[in-house]
């Protein structure tokens, strides 16, 4: 076998070993992305059609109605141009923190894993030690003090800085699941191979290790948005929040101190609340289904169950596997 054919069989293994580290098509995965997909569309095209979200000309505490589809606030912005506008805000906070969360985790767990020894104590420290500091209030206290710090600007309360302050503190708990997992493929016999081979570190890390973490590299990304999208609306309702941009914690805190739920102005909280629950749902559909893939067990979990199912109602006994006895 020339270079040429061996090289050929090497790209169509490594194509479908990645197909099947890829997640399987099911109503959790195709709801998810339903979902998030909607929700994402929503942020695109929402501005586009709303006025702008901090005109106040409009009359204040204003019900739903063909002019304003979700009324207005009690300093008569449009909730419906706000909900657009705070989309976008969420999801870039969601995003941004996520991707800074999961390349923290990576270089924290996943080079600690593989190179093991001095290095894995120093980083499983590191990591071990901001797993044990509570993470709300250590967001809290470092959003505070940066956000009082001199020379910041506009920068101090802008939901970029919210962002980057729940990505780095976000990133501890994935660094410690991805750390065993590396462990694990270190020690598989294609990773001992490329070593001997003479394979550089970093080469083995990105074209052997990394490649087989993808679900749960996606995983733990998506569990990265869901915890900064949280995080930043616990931190807008305390007034700790992005105060230079428009969110869905923005808006929570807007209504929370304009004692929307007193005068009864539900519209004012009720959407940006249910954005935030429909965007978790969808993302924990797909992080179901990733799952699925990282666990083959639970992808195999419906079929026995509809097996033991049949069985019992023709009379027969089925094993633990899901075989008919």
């Amino acid at each position: 076998m020339d270079s040429s054919t061996r090289g050929r069989a090497t790209m169509a293994d490594a194509r479908s070993r990645f197909r099947t580290l890829l997640p399987r098509r099911s109503a959790k995965l195709v709801g998810g992305f339903a979902i998030v997909g909607a929700i994402v569309l929503f942020a695109i095209l929402g501005p586009l059609i709303a006025q702008p979200p901090r005109d106040s000309d409009n009359a204040s505490l204003q019900q739903p109605s063909a002019e304003h589809w979700l009324g207005t606030s009690k300093l008569g912005y449009d909730v419906f141009s706000q909900l657009a506008w705070g989309t976008q805000g969420s999801l870039m906070i969601g995003l941004v923190a996520g991707i800074i969360a999961l390349v923290l985790a990576v270089v924290f767990g996943v080079l600690a894993g593989y190179f093991g020894g001095f290095a894995d104590e120093a980083l499983s420290l590191f990591t071990n030690i901001m797993l044990v500091i509570p993470g709300l209030p250590l967001v809290m206290v470092i959003a505070a003090y940066v956000q009082r710090s001199e020379g910041l600007g506009d920068f101090a309360r802008s939901s970029v800085l919210v962002a980057i302050v729940l990505g780095i503190t976000g990133w501890a708990g994935s660094a410690v699941v991805l750390r065993a997992q590396a462990k694990s493929l270190r020690s598989r016999e294609y990773v001992a191979a490329a070593r001997v081979a003479g394979e550089k570190a970093w080469r083995v890390i990105f074209v052997e290790i990394l490649p087989n973490l993808v679900p749960l590299l996606a995983a733990q990304f998506i569990f990265g948005i869901i915890f900064a999208i949280l995080g930043e609306a616990g931190l807008s309702y305390l007034g700790l929040g992005a105060t230079g941009s428009i969110t869905w914690g923005t808006m929570l805190n807007d209504a929370q101190t304009g004692q929307a739920v007193g005068t009864g102005a539900w519209w004012w909280f009720v959407p940006p609340g249910a954005m935030i629950a429909a965007l978790g749902a969808g993302l924990s559909l797909i992080n179901f289904a990733i799952d699925e893939v990282v666990n083959p067990k639970l992808r195999l979990a419906p079929e026995n169950a509809r097996k033991v199912r049949r069985a019992a109602r023709a009379g027969v006994g089925v094993t633990e596997t899901g075989v008919i006895a």
